[in-house]
């Protein structure tokens, strides 16, 4: 069948590009055009195939095959200031793009039952630094990459009431990148530690939409929490290295990733205008640590110990010509960093956005485009108990600043 072939041909390749991102806490909810254009405001509407990311029960309003893919690219970029022995220091995080993949498919079985699959990326983080910048005790890189296959099924129970379940299957891969100094041999200057892992993890997605009529809708939806054992390598580069008195090893870590819940309220008073008004909560306070050991006896011990956050949005989609579609949206997500031990991989503390989107019709098939522009709180490192942050570190505290992203994203889909 074409149309599997198409979907089959698009899943591969977004297997093969993970996606990393800049965002509160690490948590992504940019998973297609139209979405992003919306603020993410598709769990009540949930009337295209990225639903299955957003709210999969609203599949059931597609009739037939239908599939869609696309990429995002995000460009983060923000300011540490900080205070260190030496006077205030300021260093810029290196310029960086990140992709961000998806594609999803639905199949319509009979009058009641649909499947679904999609390949999307729910948690990412990139942040890099130039090496001898003065945080480089604590790192001066880090990659977080996640994708995702969520296999899906949707249920029609009545005109009204639709429900769907999904199993996730999570891989994850970590990279992390710092300078320390060794206290038996201070002399011999910087030692670099490059931690590189990957692992898999498995959930469950599930999902309820209502369409009250034909001016209301609500949805509901909820991802499990994901965790997953990570295995890699701890690789060294230094003279204690070259004079043989530090080894490579391999390592092991456990990453916790948050359940979250989404609400979202629909309201469509004519055929060409909608809105959306939604909230997610996170369980972000399941994150106390990220921690790392080694083979070799070595141990790094990242407390966390976030709060819950929520995304507050609202959205609007005014289509002024039967073929074309304008798009505008807000959220506002609250913070979650604990500044006792905030450091320098998720310079964040809360995050407010616009997004703008627009998007075409042409028989068949669909273009989305879609812009967002994220301004990201200061974090403070005056009180944090970080490895390399204060604790007779060279730097004695500081703030994050002028700290936004900006995302770009297009898909393309396809009614067979």
């Amino acid at each position: 069948m074409k149309a599997l072939r198409v979907v089959a041909l698009w899943m591969a390749l977004v297997l093969g590009v993970a996606s990393s991102a800049m965002a509160e806490g690490f948590a992504l909810t940019e998973w297609s055009a139209r979405g992003l254009g919306l603020a993410s405001g598709m769990v009540g509407r949930a009337d295209d195939v990225s639903a299955i990311a957003y709210n999969a029960a609203g599949i059931t309003q597609l009739p037939g095959v239908q599939v869609m893919g696309g990429m995002g690219l995000i460009a983060p970029m923000g300011t540490l200031s900080l205070d260190t022995t030496y006077g205030k220091q300021e260093t810029t995080t290196k310029p960086a793009v990140w992709a961000m993949p998806h594609a999803y498919a639905s199949w319509q079985l009979n009058d009641s039952l649909w499947l679904g699959l999609g390949v999307f990326s729910r948690f990412g983080l990139g942040n890099s630094y130039d090496q001898n910048w003065t945080g480089r005790y604590n790192l001066y890189s880090v990659n977080l990459q996640t994708i995702s296959a969520v296999p899906t099924l949707a249920w029609k129970i009545n005109d009204i009431f639709s429900v769907s379940a999904g199993l996730e299957i999570m891989n994850i891969n970590l990279t992390t990148e710092q300078k320390f100094l060794s206290p038996l041999a201070p002399g011999l200057g910087d030692h670099d530690a490059e931690v590189q892992g990957s692992g898999w993890g498995v959930g469950g997605h599930f999902g309820l939409h209502a369409r009250l009529n034909d001016e209301w809708s609500i949805g509901l939806a909820y991802k499990t929490q994901v965790t997953a054992n990570v295995y890699g390598d701890a690789k060294y580069e230094g003279k204690l290295k070259d004079m043989g008195m530090l080894k490579d090893c391999n390592a092991h870590g456990t990453v916790q990733l948050p359940d979250s819940l989404a609400l979202g309220v629909a309201y469509k008073p004519l055929d060409n205008l909608s809105f959306e008004v939604g909230a997610v909560w996170t369980r972000w306070s399941t994150y106390n640590s990220l921690n790392i050991y080694m083979d070799n006896g070595n141990q790094s011990i990242s407390h966390k110990n976030w709060s819950d956050g929520w995304n507050f949005n609202a959205s609007v989609e005014y289509k002024p010509l039967d073929w074309w579609s304008l798009r505008a949206g807000f959220w506002y997500e609250t913070p979650v960093i604990n500044e006792d031990h905030s450091d320098f991989m998720v310079p964040s503390n809360g995050r407010t956005a616009l997004t703008l989107g627009t998007g075409v019709e042409w028989n068949d098939f669909t273009i989305d485009f879609a812009y967002c522009h994220m301004w990201i709180n200061p974090t403070s490192y005056d009180d944090t108990d970080a490895s390399g942050i204060g604790n007779n570190s060279l730097i004695l505290g500081g703030n994050s600043k002028n700290t936004v992203a900006n995302i770009y994203m297009l898909s393309f889909g396809y009614k067979f």
